[in-house]
């Protein structure tokens, strides 16, 4: 689940080893589509939250989200492919607009991972994320996401400037966003942070209320 809170993105991820939607089994969207509108009815209406299906259940969280009133998604290969730990994963724009439009979902924004963290892009190794970026865009995204290599790895100085002066639509850091760093990012237009909440800085343990409060404590000085 991912939750937007004064800019910053707050997002869960637990269900490992994640599947690909292939594999999916029915009870991830329903219980997914349950906790979802839990915590649509808790928070504001004013908060923004979304949310992503791990491995690349991009229409699943189309689906979760127009039921449970959740205004985006995060979807993983969007444009081209690539090699993730969870095994290929193909370009899903054409067949997730189509889907979201069939569902009367426009609503439901796609903010789109880009050359995403915890993959191998070989086979597009001749792809620059400038082209990437401008793939996405032209394939009607919402926004892009660039990471760092993995969970918690801080995005590269170098490939955020490249999003910024190649994006024409939201760039948002996806990966790595701490309390000593944040700063970097503040011309982003979202920071999705997850592992910095946790227990300890460990994307696998709870969250912790004190470091959520440190954080957007500095983030609003």
């Amino acid at each position: 689940m991912k939750c937007e809170v004064d800019g910053v993105l707050i997002e869960n991820m637990h269900d490992v080893p994640y599947v690909q939607p292939r594999d999916m089994e029915p009870e991830t969207v329903s219980l997914l589509s349950c906790i979802s509108m839990q915590i649509r009815n808790i928070l504001p209406p004013t908060i923004q939250c979304g949310v992503q299906v791990l491995a690349g259940g991009n229409k699943e969280a189309i689906a979760i989200s127009l039921a449970a009133g959740l205004q985006f998604v995060r979807a993983e290969g969007f444009v081209f492919s690539h090699i993730a730990d969870e095994g290929f994963t193909d370009a899903s724009a054409g067949t997730l607009l189509r889907y979201r439009r069939k569902l009367s979902a426009d609503q439901v924004l796609i903010f789109a991972d880009v050359k995403k963290k915890h993959s191998a892009h070989a086979i597009t190794a001749d792809i620059s994320l400038d082209e990437t970026i401008k793939a996405a865009e032209f394939f009607m995204s919402d926004g892009v996401i660039i990471t760092g290599s993995a969970t918690g790895e801080p995005v590269d100085d170098d490939h955020f400037k490249a999003a910024k002066q190649s994006a024409k639509g939201p760039v948002l850091i996806g990966s790595g966003v701490t309390a000593e760093n944040f700063k970097k990012y503040m011309n982003a237009d979202g920071l999705i942070v997850g592992s910095h909440f946790k227990k300890d800085g460990r994307w696998q343990n709870a969250v912790d209320p004190e470091r959520v409060q440190r954080f957007m404590e500095k983030i609003k000085q």
